[in-house]
C-alpha cells in the first residue's frame, strides 16, 4: 500500500516536502487568520450580501489606506493560492475545479464562522467569494507549472 496512492507525483519524498510544506502552510495560515492583530469583539460581525465588501472597497477605494485596501482585495486571494496547490497535488481528485471549489467553499467557510464565534474577526461571504477565486487561481497556476515539467 502506497502512502500517497492518489498523489500527483509517484516520489515518497517529494509527497512528503509537499505535505510539510502544506502543513507550514497551515500554520502560518492559522496564527494570521486567528492571532496576529487580533482583538476580541464585543459582539458578532457579519455580511451575508455577496460583493458588499468588494463593491465597497472598489468604488470607495479613495476612502481607504491602500495597505486595507490591498490586503482586503488581493491579500485575501493570494494567501489561499497554496490550497489550489497543495490540495491536487496530494490527491489528484482536487484537480477538478468543482471538487476543489467545494471543498475550499467548505474549508473557508469554517474559517469565517470561526473566527466570527471566537469573535477575533467577521463572517463576510465576500472573504470566501476571494479566498475560492485564490484556491482557483492556485490551481490554475499548478496546472501551467505541471505541464511544464
Amino acid at each position: 500500500m502506497r502512502l500517497y496512492p492518489n498523489a500527483h507525483f509517484k516520489s515518497l519524498l517529494l509527497n512528503l516536502f509537499l505535505t510539510a510544506l502544506a502543513f507550514g502552510y497551515a500554520l502560518i495560515m492559522c496564527w494570521l487568520l486567528f492571532y496576529r492583530n487580533r482583538y476580541f469583539g464585543e459582539g458578532y460581525s457579519y455580511n451575508l450580501v455577496p460583493f458588499y465588501t468588494i463593491k465597497k472597497y472598489i468604488i470607495h477605494h479613495d476612502h481607504f489606506n491602500f495597505d486595507i485596501w490591498f490586503k482586503n482585495l488581493f491579500g485575501n486571494i493570494v494567501l489561499f493560492m497554496p490550497i489550489g496547490l497543495f490540495l491536487p497535488l496530494l490527491n489528484k481528485k482536487y484537480s477538478r475545479g468543482f471538487v476543489l471549489t467545494a471543498a475550499s467553499i467548505m474549508l473557508i467557510t469554517i474559517v469565517e464562522m470561526t473566527q466570527m464565534l471566537t469573535r477575533v474577526g467577521s463572517f463576510d461571504i465576500d472573504d470566501i467569494i476571494l479566498n475560492t477565486f485564490g484556491a482557483l487561481l492556485g490551481l490554475l497556476s499548478m496546472k501551467l507549472l505541471v505541464r511544464q515539467v
